[in-house]
C-alpha cells in the first residue's frame, strides 16, 4: 500500500491532473439527481475533483483520513473539508443528499472493509439520496497493451471494489442501482519506463520492488519499443445506487 502522506505532493501531477479531475467530476454529477443540495466526497484526497463537484448550488463536503491530503483539499475548499475515516464517517445519519467515493473502494483490505465503508456511505445518505462510487478500478488499467501482456501473470489480490461485490453490499443496506457512467483517466496511460518506475516504488501491491518476479518484469518491460510513449488511457466505471 502506498503512503498517501508521502504521495500527496505529487498525487495530482502523477494521476492525470486537471483533465482527469474534470472528467471524474462531470461523470459523478451526471449521476447525482438534479434536486440534490448537499454532497459528501468520501476520501476526497487533495480536493482536485471535490472542488469541481460544487456546481449548480450543490454544497460539497470533503472527508479524508490522510492529514496532508485533507490539508491540501481544505486549501481548495476552505471550511468544507474534515479529517475522518471512511469506515466511521464523522457525520450523523441521513446528513447528505448524495455521497460519492471516487477511487476509494479498490484500496480497501477486502470484502469486510468494503461492506463497512458502503454501509457508512449508506448511513449518512438521506432517503431518496444517491451513492456514487467507482468499481473495478484495477481492471480498468488493463487496456490490452504490450505492457499488460508482460504483466499478465502478476499476482493480484481479490478486488475489493468488484462491481458485484459492491452491488451486494449496497443491496444489504437497501440501496438499488439506478445508473452507471464511464470516464477517461486522462494522462494515466502507462509507458514501459513509467511502469518500471511504478514497480520499483511498490505501486503493484502484490509485488515487492526487489522480488525476482519484479526484476523479471522490469527487464521485459525495458525491451519493449517506445519506452517513453504512454499506452491508451484507462476508462473508469461509476455505479450509482439510490436509497429509498
Amino acid at each position: 500500500m502506498l503512503d498517501y502522506a508521502e504521495e500527496a505532493d505529487r498525487y495530482d501531477a502523477s494521476r492525470g491532473g486537471e483533465p482527469r479531475a474534470e472528467a471524474a467530476a462531470a461523470a459523478v454529477l451526471g449521476l447525482v439527481p438534479p434536486g440534490a443540495r448537499t454532497l459528501l466526497d468520501v476520501a476526497c484526497g487533495t480536493g482536485l475533483v471535490t472542488r469541481r463537484l460544487a456546481r449548480n448550488g450543490l454544497a460539497v463536503t470533503g472527508v479524508d483520513a490522510t492529514e496532508r491530503m485533507a490539508r491540501m483539499a481544505a486549501g481548495r475548499l476552505p471550511g468544507a473539508v474534515v479529517i475522518g475515516d471512511s469506515r466511521q464517517l464523522p457525520f450523523p445519519d441521513a446528513s447528505f443528499d448524495a455521497v460519492c467515493a471516487v477511487w476509494l473502494l479498490h484500496l480497501l483490505s477486502g470484502e469486510e472493509e468494503t461492506a463497512t465503508v458502503v454501509g457508512e456511505c449508506a448511513r449518512v445518505l438521506r432517503p431518496g439520496g444517491v451513492f456514487v462510487t467507482t468499481v473495478d478500478k484495477a481492471a480498468a488499467h488493463d487496456v490490452g497493451s504490450d505492457i499488460d501482456a508482460v504483466l499478465a501473470d502478476r499476482p493480484r489480490r481479490p478486488s475489493a471494489d468488484a462491481a458485484a461485490l459492491v452491488a451486494g453490499h449496497a443491496a444489504g443496506h437497501g440501496l438499488h442501482r439506478i445508473g452507471a457512467a464511464r470516464f477517461r483517466g486522462h494522462g494515466q496511460g502507462r509507458s514501459p519506463r513509467s511502469t518500471v518506475a511504478d514497480l520499483r516504488r511498490g505501486w503493484f501491491t502484490q509485488l515487492a520492488p526487489d522480488a525476482p518476479l519484479s526484476r523479471r518484469f522490469a527487464a521485459e518491460l525495458a525491451r519493449l519499443p517506445e519506452q517513453e510513449v504512454p499506452r491508451p488511457d484507462p476508462e473508469f466505471t461509476l455505479h450509482a445506487y439510490a436509497k429509498p
